[in-house]
């Protein structure tokens, strides 16, 4: 089959349910191998920032440049997608983490803790890479599957992600005893595993999800944001395009050069996907400002990097383990009920983690609460924004919702750096909660009204 099949390839709806599979298949399979090259350099790079500069508050720009990263690879990454497709996007994000990670074994090697702010800059881009997946996901679900398919694909980066932290140790070994300084090892790892997600996705994202469900798209579907019908206006499944109905060829061109201003347009007429949008970013910003300083609290209470690999790998296995429950529940329940569970889920963690002192096992239990309210927000959000806007400019808003919400981790890794080393932990604990509870109030009364 082509990269870009026509309706006559697609002969029924069967047709379309198989090419779904197999995409789903193939971006599980790149989750799990981006997952792990995220997560191995995940558990060290605030910790090797300390080490180079000395400076707790220093240390927590590691978390910020993986993250600013992140957002900043978001648009082109959108871009990408909406003038060439999903498996373009995709592969930028890929190739560009996979750099990073090359920059980021040079900068251990000389030594140089800004060199390594630069690399992990790139190195987000494996992140929005595993973020951007997941819309990848929903192109061609049908009505009622979008937070359930988006889920599936959230929760295989679970294997990657939770096995990631704790080879790190096994990573710097091979690294040193292949002619690597301490910790460069692990970077060196995340480089492959970016790489190989590459090659997955080059080699298995045919035909694209998005130059399919473009072919595909049903002219009846509302063309105009907020035309999604009362579904969309309070959070429940909303209307996805139809596989294997025919309509009008892509006409995207025109559409796609004016991508990024039709996707700050739609939000600003489409009150539920701006609801979405900031729920999103809330639960990132609230997670990764707690777990981003997490590691350096245990380092400074005596913890060992084995410890820290653990709590970390607990943490990311409560982002993923439950998404496929997150998502059902998205489907069934509707998507403004999870959102606000998850903000409950969070201010639990803050109250958990920021009151701990110096036991481990309160902060894990803070660490995994925070990711089930990360991945309640993630996917109930994402199901939202998506299903609120027309086909045409799902990619631009997509890209701009990734954008926001890494702009706002970025900004609370600053915070909450700053925030550790002047005063403490448990008070980036109460900022969070704070944060949150205040999120969760807004959203209750603003789509009850």
């Amino acid at each position: 089959m082509t990269d870009t099949p026509t309706k006559r390839d697609i002969s029924s709806p069967a047709d379309v349910r198989g090419i779904q599979r197999r995409t789903l298949a193939v971006l599980s399979i790149a989750q799990i191998v981006g997952g792990v090259g995220v997560a191995v350099g995940l558990a060290l790079s605030s910790v090797v920032v300390d080490q180079l500069s000395g400076s707790t508050v220093i240390s927590g720009l590691a978390g910020t440049a993986t993250v600013l990263g992140a957002a900043l690879l978001a648009l082109p990454i959108a871009r990408t997608a909406a003038r060439s497709g999903r498996r373009a996007g995709l592969s930028l994000a890929y190739v560009a983490a996979t750099a990073g990670c090359a920059i980021s074994v040079l900068a251990i090697t000389i030594t140089s803790w800004p060199l390594l702010l630069v690399g992990l800059v790139l190195v987000g881009g494996g992140s929005a890479g595993n973020l951007a997946a997941r819309y990848s996901a929903t192109d061609l679900s049908p009505k009622g599957h979008a937070a359930r398919h988006l889920s599936l694909v959230v929760w295989m980066a679970t294997v990657g992600s939770v096995a990631g932290p704790n080879l790190a140790k096994p990573a710097d070994h091979v690294g040193m005893s292949a002619g690597l300084v301490a910790n460069a090892g692990p970077f060196a790892f995340s480089a492959l595993a970016f790489g190989l997600a590459w090659l997955v996705v080059a080699a298995g994202l045919r035909p694209d999800p998005l130059k399919l469900a473009r072919s595909l798209a049903d002219p009846s579907e509302p063309g105009e944001p907020g035309a999604r019908g009362e579904a969309a206006a309070q959070g429940r499944p909303g209307t996805q395009i139809r596989p294997g109905v025919p309509g009008k060829p892509d006409a995207a061109p025109a559409v796609r050069d004016r991508a990024l201003r039709d996707g700050w347009r739609t939000l600003r007429t489409t009150p539920m996907a701006r609801r979405a949008l900031v729920m999103i970013a809330i639960s990132h910003t609230a997670m990764v400002s707690v777990m981003s300083m997490t590691p350096v609290k245990l380092h400074h209470d005596g913890s060992s990097l084995d410890v820290i690999g653990l709590v970390i790998s607990l943490h990311i296995a409560g982002m993923y383990v439950l998404s496929p429950v997150v998502g059902w529940l998205a489907d069934k329940a509707g998507r403004v009920p999870v959102l606000i569970l998850g903000m409950s889920l969070l201010l639990a963690s803050a109250v958990l983690a920021g009151t701990a002192q110096h036991s481990v096992w309160q902060v894990t239990t803070g660490l995994v609460l925070l990711g089930l309210g990360w991945s309640c927000g993630l996917v109930a959000g994402s199901a939202l924004v998506t299903e609120s806007v027309p086909l045409d400019r799902r990619p631009a808003v997509q890209g701009l919702s990734d954008l926001i919400m890494n702009v706002c981790g970025a900004t609370g890794t600053v915070v909450a750096g700053a925030i550790v080393g002047v005063l403490s932990y448990g008070i980036l604990g109460l900022v969070v909660g704070v944060m949150v509870t205040a999120a969760g109030i807004w959203l209750y009364l603003t789509t009850r009204r």
